[in-house]
C-alpha cells in the first residue's frame, strides 16, 4: 500500500485459484513475479498437490502454501483434488467441493488481513473481503476475447434462462472483431456449458458474472498490443478497472530457475537437426476420441518429419500404447514418441530441434507458443480454445488452424497440410505464400513478447496499479 509520505510499502496477496492445473499455474506465475518485487504471497492449494505446484514457487520464503481440505460430496471420488484428476463430467460435483471450502477460506482471510485476494473461481470470495475492507481481484486467466463474446449485459443466465444457440449466432453488439469469432453454430455450441450447473445451483456463466461483477477489479493475463480492443470492451461492458499483468513468463528475468529438461528428452531431441522435429500437446483435460487420436499422429508421420506427442490416452484406455494404429509404432520407432504423460512443455518448446509446435490452443500453450521459435499449428477443441485460434490464424496471422470437415472432426491429410504449410518451404508448397507470412508474423511478435524489458514493465505498472490509493 501507499504510506503517507508517498513511499510504497511490500504487499501482502493472497492467491485462491480454481483447482485446476491451467489455473493454478498462471497463478503461481503471477505470485513469482510479485515476489521478485518483493511483495509476500499465501497461496491456497488443495491437500495433496501436484509437485509441480511446489517446483514452480521460486521464492519459498515469499510464498507459502496453505492447503484446504477438500470436503467429501456424493459422486465425486475421494482421490480428486483437482479438475486434472477427473473427468470432465464430473468438474460440476468439484465445483461443489470447492465451494464448501468457504468457512476455511474464511477463517483465513479474516486471521490474515491480506491486502489482496486473486481468485477467479470463487465468487464468493467478495462477501467476504468487503466488509474487512480487503480489495478483492478477480485474475482471468483465459483470453479477453473469450470473455468478451460471453458478456451479456443485463441478461440473467440461470438453469431456468439457459443460453442458446441464437446467443452465440453473432458476437455482442460493439464487439471489437468480425475474425475472433465462431464460424458456425456446431462450434458455438462449445459455449453452452455456459449455462449448465457448476457447483451447487449455480451456473457457469453466474458464477463468472458474480466474480466479474463483485470484485474490486478485474485482472487479466494479456497485454494491450494484442487483447487491447478487447480488454477495453469488457471493461465498458463490465463498467469495472482492468488491469493487465501482461503475457507472464514462468519466471521473472531476473530470476530463471536451472530447471533442466529431463535428461531421457534432452538425449533424444538431441539426435535431431535444428528445427525439424514436431511437437504436439493439448493440455492436462483435452482427451480426444481414439479415432481422431488416429488420424492426428497418422497424419503428422505423414509429414516424414521426426515427432514428440505428448497426449492423455483416449477414453477407455490405459495407456497411449493401445489406442495407437496398428503397426504405426513399428513404422515410426527411429524418429517418433508417442508419450501418454506429463512433460516438460515450455522446456521441450524451447529445445533447439523443435521446429512445430501442434496444440490446441489453450491461453497457457498459446502464448508459449508466440514465445517460442517453433512454428504454430492450432487443433482447438473447447470455445475459448477456438477463439485463441482465429486470434493467432486470422487476426495476427501467426499460425495456422488445421481444417475440419462439417461434422467437426479433422483428416490426417488435413493434419499433414496444416504441418506443411509452415514447415515446408513455399518454393516446394504450392507457393501459397502462407508459410512465410506466419513465419515472418510469429518472428515479428515473438521479438516484442520475450524482451525483458517488456514484461518488467508490466509487472512494475501493474503493481504500481495495486499500490495506488483506490476510490471506494
Amino acid at each position: 500500500m501507499v504510506r503517507s509520505g508517498g513511499e510504497t510499502q511490500s504487499l501482502h496477496i493472497l492467491m485462491f485459484p480454481w483447482f485446476a492445473t491451467g489455473h493454478i499455474t498462471p497463478f503461481l506465475h503471477i505470485s513469482n513475479h510479485l515476489a521478485s518485487k518483493n511483495h509476500r504471497i499465501t497461496f491456497l492449494l488443495p491437500n495433496n498437490p501436484s509437485p509441480l505446484f511446489h517446483s514452480l514457487n521460486l521464492y519459498p520464503n515469499l510464498i507459502s502454501f496453505h492447503f484446504l481440505s477438500l470436503p467429501s460430496v456424493p459422486g465425486l471420488p475421494p482421490a480428486a483434488h483437482s479438475a486434472s484428476d477427473i473427468p470432465l463430467s464430473l468438474t460440476p460435483l468439484l465445483a461443489s467441493a470447492f465451494d464448501l471450502t468457504r468457512p476455511q477460506v474464511h477463517r483465513i482471510i479474516h486471521s490474515l488481513r491480506p491486502d489482496f485476494v486473486f481468485f477467479d473461481f470463487a465468487h464468493w470470495i467478495p462477501d467476504i473481503t468487503a466488509p474487512l475492507q480487503i480489495r478483492s481481484i478477480c485474475f482471468t486467466v483465459v483470453s479477453a476475447a473469450s470473455v468478451a463474446v460471453t458478456v451479456f449485459p443485463g441478461r440473467r443466465v440461470s438453469l431456468d434462462h439457459p443460453l442458446t444457440d441464437e446467443d452465440f449466432r453473432e458476437p455482442p453488439v460493439g464487439y471489437p472483431s468480425s475474425t475472433v469469432v465462431f464460424h458456425d453454430s456446431r462450434e458455438s455450441r462449445s459455449l453452452l456449458f455456459l449455462s449448465m450447473p457448476f457447483g451447487q445451483g449455480i451456473t457457469f456463466h453466474e458464477r463468472l458474472m458474480t466474480s466479474y461483477k463483485k470484485s474490486d477489479a478485474i485482472a487479466m493475463r494479456t497485454c494491450q498490443e494484442i487483447e487491447g480492443d478487447f480488454c477495453d470492451f469488457l471493461s465498458n461492458q463490465l463498467q469495472k478497472k482492468i488491469l493487465l499483468t501482461g503475457p507472464l513468463m514462468a519466471a521473472p528475468s531476473s530470476r530463471i530457475k536451472a530447471t533442466t529438461l529431463d535428461k531421457e528428452w534432452e538425449k533424444w531431441l538431441g539426435q535431431f537437426q535444428p528445427k525439424t522435429v514436431i511437437f504436439c500437446a493439448f493440455g492436462s483435460q483435452v482427451i480426444l476420441e481414439k479415432q481422431q487420436l488416429e488420424e492426428l499422429v497418422l497424419g503428422i508421420e505423414q509429414t516424414g518429419l521426426p515427432f514428440l506427442v505428448a497426449l492423455k490416452p483416449p477414453m477407455g484406455y490405459d495407456s497411449m500404447k493401445e489406442a495407437l494404429p496398428k503397426g504405426f509404432e513399428e513404422r515410426v520407432k527411429e524418429r517418433g514418441i508417442v508419450y501418454g504423460g506429463w512433460v516438460q512443455q515450455p522446456l521441450i518448446l524451447n529445445h533447439s530441434s523443435i521446429g512445430c509446435f501442434v496444440s490446441h490452443c489453450g491461453f497457457g500453450s498459446m502464448w508459449e507458443s508466440l514465445m517460442s521459435d517453433a512454428q504454430i499449428v492450432l487443433i482447438p477443441t473447447l470455445g475459448d480454445q477456438i477463439l485463441n485460434t482465429r486470434l493467432l490464424a486470422q487476426e495476427l496471422k501467426v499460425g495456422v488452424e488445421v481444417k475440419r470437415e462439417e461434422d467437426g472432426s479433422f483428416t490426417r491429410q488435413s493434419v499433414r497440410q496444416a504441418i506443411e504449410l509452415v514447415m515446408v518451404d513455399d518454393n516446394n508448397n504450392n507457393g501459397s505464400g502462407i508459410g512465410e507470412m506466419v513465419k515472418k508474423n510469429h518472428a515479428k511478435w515473438k521479438h516484442l513478447l520475450t524482451k525483458p524489458s517488456f514484461l518488467e514493465t508490466y509487472i512494475d505498472n501493474f503493481v504500481m496499479n495495486l499500490q495506488e490509493p483506490w476510490r471506494s
